[in-house]
């Protein structure tokens, strides 16, 4: 870390992992070997899942614990009143840096069900923006945090795509500079009433704006990924384990050869209904004047094919995609789609779909 003597906030202490017999996911942890090893394990996870977990990614636990304890401070140590003042300019500009307050996004069109979950986004540089007060002492841990994750944990698993797809190790690498930004979220509990009406859930199916997310994984149950057998499946926890998935940025590179993955936040199992959930992502994006267009001088594009999403003229810009799905997401009218329980929207004449 960057300094031996530490600014103090309160320590985080998790809670109990459920007891519940859950169906679980069957996502593989991919441990460090050598790359020609490594990346065929890799293509097949997010081939088939579109998850995967990642160990021994170079923070040790009592690492990973301190972040855990940061990321409760824009909750917990920042007054309603000052969390106005650095409220993000979502639907203004696109942007989640700073907080997304609680109840903004439309959980449950059409009983009026919002969502209880409240964000803080930093940008990966985190002088970019100024922050709360009660976070200030704390911006030169999240800067070596924000760049452990983009060099240490992004970066390689960029090289292993682009070997996946027989391309250059830096082909993905070059599109993602470090000028993205970071995400600490608290998942708050609802009333009985709310949770009824939604079908418990907090967050419905979705996929990501940006290519790779990378979330450190905590014990509190509730993130499900939509299985090839189209059945919801829980993701388990796994102390100091990473959860990696891919997003829509992924699938314009790739061309459609890695999907975006389908995942949702529904209510904690029963023994876990006392606690809230604290989270710590990174939401990796490409460079804002990268054009998302397949790599289609990669062999194994060439081989299997091309999925466009658009015709490659067409093609947005990152920050045009970024901007456009950030201002949008449980904000806009949704129209039911052909496919039953999927509700869909047109950003930048491309459809995403939200499931049920």
């Amino acid at each position: 870390m960057p300094s031996s003597t530490l600014p103090e906030c309160a320590h985080y202490f998790p809670p109990p992992e459920t007891k519940e017999d859950l169906e679980f996911a069957d996502l593989p942890p991919i441990h460090p070997e050598g790359r020609a090893q490594l990346y065929p394990q890799l293509r097949d996870a997010l081939r088939t899942h579109g998850f995967l977990y990642a160990i021994n990614h170079g923070y040790t636990q009592a690492q990973r614990d301190r972040i855990f304890d940061i990321a409760g401070v824009p909750f917990n140590d920042v007054s309603l009143d000052e969390k106005k003042t650095y409220t993000a300019s979502i639907e203004e500009v696109g942007s989640y840096a700073g907080y997304k307050l609680r109840q903004f996004w439309r959980v449950d069109t059409e009983n009026q069900i919002h969502d209880q979950i409240e964000n803080y986004a930093i940008n990966l540089n985190v002088e970019n923006r100024p922050h709360p007060t009660a976070l200030r002492p704390f911006l030169p841990e999240i800067d070596h945090f924000a760049r452990h994750n983009h060099f240490n944990i992004l970066h390689p698993i960029l090289r292993l795509i682009a070997l996946s797809l027989e391309l250059p190790e830096e082909t993905l690498v070059e599109k993602h500079n470090f000028d993205r930004t970071g995400d600490t979220s608290g998942y708050y509990r609802r009333s009985n009433d709310e949770e009824e009406k939604s079908k418990n859930v907090w967050l419905k199916g979705h996929t990501d704006t940006g290519s790779i997310t990378i979330l450190w994984s905590q014990p509190v149950g509730g993130l499900q990924i939509l299985g090839p057998d189209g059945k919801w499946k829980w993701v388990r926890h796994i102390d100091n384990g990473l959860v990696i998935n891919t997003g829509y940025m992924m699938t314009f590179f790739t061309g459609g050869y890695y999907k975006p993955t389908i995942h949702r936040v529904i209510q904690p199992p029963s023994d876990q209904h006392a606690y809230d959930r604290l989270g710590a992502y990174y939401f990796a994006m490409a460079n804002d004047d990268v054009r998302l267009l397949s790599c289609a001088e990669s062999p194994v594009l060439k081989h299997v094919g091309i999925e466009r999403q658009c015709l490659d003229e067409d093609s947005p810009l990152c920050e045009t995609w970024r901007k456009g799905r950030t201002a949008a997401y449980g904000r806009s009218d949704l129209k039911n789609g052909v496919e039953r329980g999927v509700e869909e929207e047109v950003i930048e004449g491309i459809v995403v779909k939200h499931y049920n």
